[in-house]
């Protein structure tokens, strides 16, 4: 098995191409502030759960770099409310990213609460 078929990743992953596609759109003067934050932590969730998997033989690593992809997501959901808030796009688009996100959220809880379910021993 590889971190490719965990769903956490595999959602997390979909996720951030999601916003990645969307923030094409924000305004220009967004590039280096809003655009460029919401891109990288939403990809950051994705890649640090390909890190913990590569951990999985260290539990506490495995958890901490869960966790760190669980703030990773947080913070994915606060750039969000900024580009709601900001009207870069609409309520439905924010509500339809929220269900993801939450649902990442929860994939991801799940592996730092059943860390053996994956492998760290």
């Amino acid at each position: 098995m590889s971190f490719t078929d965990l769903l956490a990743f595999k959602k997390s992953f979909s996720l951030a191409m999601k916003i990645f596609e969307l923030s094409k759109s924000f305004p220009k003067d967004e590039k280096y502030s809003l655009t460029d934050q919401i891109r990288r932590f939403s990809r950051s969730v994705s890649a640090n759960i390909s890190e913990a998997y590569r951990k999985r033989g260290y539990p506490k690593h495995f958890v901490s770099k869960l966790t760190d992809s669980d703030a990773e997501n947080s913070e994915t959901f606060t750039w969000l409310l900024f580009a709601l808030e900001s009207k870069y796009i609409d309520k439905l688009k924010f509500e339809d990213l929220f269900k993801e996100n939450l649902e990442v959220g929860r994939l991801i809880n799940y592996m730092i609460n059943n860390p053996r379910k994956f492998g760290a021993i």
